[in-house]
């Protein structure tokens, strides 16, 4: 009988590779439209990512067990996304409506933050086919990008600019909302 389910687990593997190119093109696709910013949902959202922050930074502490680089990366891949998430308030375009605050992100910074996450799809397979098929070369510093510690980078970087980016839309919903009732 578990002979029977390879088939199926083998099919599911294709399946999902044929759909992540689709996949990372929607999440593209979303992260770049206009947004209407809800007062509720965008405090929800900067909330859950706060509290995402110390949980991620848990994570990390407990994969210094495997990557002994794990906390340290991740902590400068936060640093550097709560950055780059200031440098996309301040790239993102808000328009002023007369009840209702809209903004749209930066795409060319949705585009590279997106791209370095098909590098990453892309370079950590590589990874895998070289470690599988015994061709893996002695670790060199680039393949710190593709080992455990450039992992929790990458995924600090991720979480760092969509915390700061969610605080300063939350910010700026405030001061819309402020404003409006102060006219």
């Amino acid at each position: 009988m578990p002979l029977l389910l390879i088939p199926v687990l083998l099919l599911l593997a294709v399946l999902l590779l044929l759909l992540l190119p689709l996949s990372l093109w929607q999440r593209y696709r979303v992260g770049r439209a206009r947004r209407r910013t809800l007062g509720w949902l965008v405090a929800l959202n900067a909330w859950l990512l706060l509290v995402s922050v110390p949980c991620f930074l848990l994570a990390a502490w407990l994969g210094t067990l495997w990557s002994v680089d794990a906390l340290r990366d991740a902590g400068i891949g936060l640093v550097a996304g709560i950055g780059l998430g200031i440098i996309g308030l301040w790239l993102a375009r808000f328009e002023h409506g007369d009840r209702h605050l809209h903004y749209t992100p930066n795409r060319w910074l949705v585009l590279a933050l997106t791209a370095l996450v098909c590098l990453r799809i892309a370079v950590g397979m590589w990874w895998a086919w070289q470690r599988a098929s015994g061709t893996a070369t002695a670790t060199g510093d680039w393949q710190l990008f593709v080992q455990g510690g450039g992992l929790w980078a990458v995924g600090g970087l991720l979480l760092g600019y969509a915390t700061a980016f969610a605080w300063g839309v939350w910010a700026r919903h405030r001061r819309f909302h402020a404003a409006r009732l102060a006219r």
